[in-house]
Formats: structure tokens, sequence, C-alpha cells
């Protein structure tokens, strides 16, 4: 059944608000993926006040932000729910700007580790983004409205890579932290300008009586829901294994070292690049031929596209195996979305978003500590590998337990 929609808003009216996220989401992106290729080097050159490794301080720096953003996301998406979703996105915006900015003047590994756990707290922009749009879209395209989201993130995420990796090698580390600060403060400027979103705060509280705990209860008592935020957890887990080893993996492939930071962020733009490519058109697919089956198959090829990257012998092909993985995913992120727009009630749209992004946030807490331990045990490949397992018992839950969304394209089966 499609979500109702005031009839005082314009059909275009949703159209309106996807399209100005959509470029909100693309600056952010790009400027918060500037930093992925340099922030294990980064650390190492900081160095550490307290004589913890550079390691642990290089795995602190990624699961620091994530576990803060899984306490805070929930509590940042009730509010959503009561005071409107506009307000959480220019939130996470804005306040992203100010606290980048603050990591270009840090003078240890540690106090970086600090402002990581407080952008953790304070960010979210893409769950944010998801809320809103979920709350003035028709269900009959929703994936395709979060497929094109996801597409302008994912456009950042593959240019930010690459722009970093050049700008740290060119001109230093904070040259990045000054842009990403600037491309932030845009996004923000952007969404509070153009976004016109009709709510009432009053009404909403009335409608939201019930206390944080007891909304997430009935929240997850709904059918498919809580396997929708399991497969949300495991993909965010995949996704995030290798990611702070990555530049360490390229180090060992290349020859020469001088480029390492271009050549991580040629990888990790590659891959981000496919997912644009593919996000819209798998999150269509989903529309219309049902996202339960786009979704077993895309994770059913991530499978392999990980296990192969644990047997690379030339950086080109990780390059390349890298795009295969992109292009995947662009058929789950969108999708899992979608599906839980499609499982939830309308009003509930921040609470649900909220959840989802401490789901995610608490897989990218975890993955990078178990992807470090994994390749210090058994070396970088295994790390790999251990990634493809994580998408096996992805594709079997997907199979077992996932049900059919609400809203079906005409002839679908799922």
């Amino acid at each position: 059944m499609d979500q109702p929609v005031d009839k005082t808003i314009r059909a275009s009216s949703w159209q309106r608000t996807l399209y100005i996220l959509f470029f909100a989401q693309m600056m952010g992106a790009v400027g918060f993926s500037s930093i992925f290729p340099f922030l294990p080097l980064y650390v190492q050159e900081l160095d550490s006040t307290t004589g913890m490794s550079i390691e642990l301080l290089s795995g602190l720096v990624y699961s620091g932000q994530a576990f803060a953003m899984m306490l805070a996301s929930p509590i940042w998406g009730a509010i959503a729910d009561r005071y409107g979703r506009k307000l959480m996105v220019e939130r996470s915006m804005f306040g992203g700007a100010v606290v980048m900015l603050f990591m270009a003047f840090v003078g240890s590994a540690e106090q970086l580790v600090v402002l990581r756990t407080i952008q953790g707290l304070i960010t979210g922009t893409l769950a944010a983004a998801n809320a809103l749009l979920a709350s003035v879209t028709p269900r009959r395209e929703i994936g395709y409205a979060m497929g094109l989201l996801q597409v302008g993130f994912n456009v950042g995420l593959a240019v930010g890579p690459l722009i970093g990796g050049f700008a740290a090698d060119a001109f230093g580390y904070s040259t990045v932290f000054y842009l990403t600060a600037a491309l932030l403060l845009l996004s923000g400027i952007l969404v509070a300008a153009g976004v016109h979103e009709q709510f009432d705060p009053a009404q909403a509280r009335v409608e939201q009586k019930t206390s944080l705990l007891a909304a997430y209860r009935k929240l997850l008592a709904v059918r498919g829901v809580f396997t929708t935020y399991v497969l949300r957890f495991l993909t965010s887990l995949g996704r995030m294994m290798i990611l702070p080893i990555i530049p360490l993996f390229i180090q060992a492939l290349l020859r020469d070292s001088s480029s390492v930071n271009t050549f991580t962020g040629l990888v990790m733009g590659i891959s981000s690049g496919a997912t644009t490519v593919s996000a819209v058109l798998l999150g269509r697919l989903g529309d219309r031929s049902g996202y339960r089956k786009v979704l077993i198959a895309s994770t059913a090829v991530l499978i392999v596209g990980h296990i192969a990257q644990g047997f690379v012998t030339a950086a080109w092909q990780l390059l390349a195996l890298q795009a295969v993985v992109g292009v995947s995913l662009g058929g789950v992120l969108p999708i899992i979305s979608a599906l839980l727009a499609n499982y939830i009630k309308a009003g509930g749209e921040g609470s649900a978003f909220g959840l989802d992004n401490s789901v995610t946030a608490a897989g990218r807490a975890v993955a990078p500590m178990l992807g470090a331990a994994v390749a210090a045990a058994w070396g970088y490949p295994m790390a790999f590998i251990a990634t493809g397992l994580v998408f096996f018992v992805s594709t079997l839950l997907a199979i077992w337990r996932l049900p059919p969304s609400r809203t079906s394209a005409v002839g679908s089966s799922d």
C-alpha cells in the first residue's frame, strides 16, 4: 500500500527534494571520502603521545567514529520524527563541517581519534537524507529514489578518494580537511535553502507518544524489519573489513610506493564509481522485478568478488575486482533501504533510518578491528576471503529469512 501523501504536496515535490539531496549528498560524500586513502598514513605521520601502536590507533580512528555513530543515530532518528527530518540533515552537514575543519589542526593521533569520535556523534548525512526522502516519496518509486540518492552518495565516494589522494600527495593532508569542511558547509546551505519540508512538530509529538525504547520494540516486531537490519549489519561489516588494510596491501603490491595514496584513491574511486552506475539501475529493477531477487543475486556476486581479491598478485587485478564489487554493491545498498521503507509505516521514517544508521555504524565499528586482526594473524589476502564469507552468510539469510516487501512490481512474486 502506498504511503499517504499530503494532498497539498504536488507530485513533483518529492522529486525536487530528491534532486537537492542528490547534489548535497554528492558534495558531502566527496568531502568525507577524500580522507579515506590516507587516514592510516596520516595517523602514522602524527604519531602517538601515549605509546599506543600505530596499528591500534589506525583501527580506533575508524572504529571510534563508527561506535559513536551507533550510539547516537537512534536518538537522532527519534528526534527527526518529532521535530523534522530536514533539521537532522542540516545538523549532520553543518556539524560535520566544523569537526572536519578541526582535524586539520590536530597534533597527535590521539587527538584525531577524539575528533573522529565526535564526528560519529554529530554526523550521519546519508541516514538523515534517507529518512527525509522516505517520508515524502511514494512507495512505488522508493527503489528508484533510494537508488538515485545512493548514486549521488557514490559519485562522491568515487571522486572523493581521487581528489583526496592527489591533494595529499601534492599539498599535504591538512589541505584535504579544509576542502572537506567547505564542501559540507555548501551541502548544508543547499539543503537549508532548497528543501521545504511540510512537517508539523506539534502533530508529530502527538503521534509519537510512545517512549524511544517502546517505539523501537514496535519497529523490530514488524515482519522483515529485523532481518533487514541484520543484512545491513553484515553488509556494513563486509564493506569495512578491508578498508584499513587496503592502503597497506596496495603498498605491498606496488613497486613505486610514492604513488600509493593516488592509487589507493583510484581503487576506492573505481569501486564507488561502479556502484554509482549500477545503483539506480538495480534500484529500478528492484521496483519492477522484486527487491529480494536483486539483493540475493548481488550478494552472491560479492562472495566471488571478495574471495578472488585474496589471490591477486598485481595492483591492476585488485582494481578490476573492486569494480566488480562496486557494481554488486549497487544492488545491495539501495535495495536494503527500499526494503526497509516498504516494511515500515508512514511517520516512522526517522526512527527506522536512525536505527538503520546505528546498525550500519555497528558494523563499521567492529569491521576495522576484525579485518586488522585477520590480516595480522593470517595475512592481508585472508581478510578479503573472510569478507567473502560474510557475504555468503548474507546470501543465505536473504534466501531463507527475507519476506516479500509490501509493494511489489506487477507480475512479481517477490
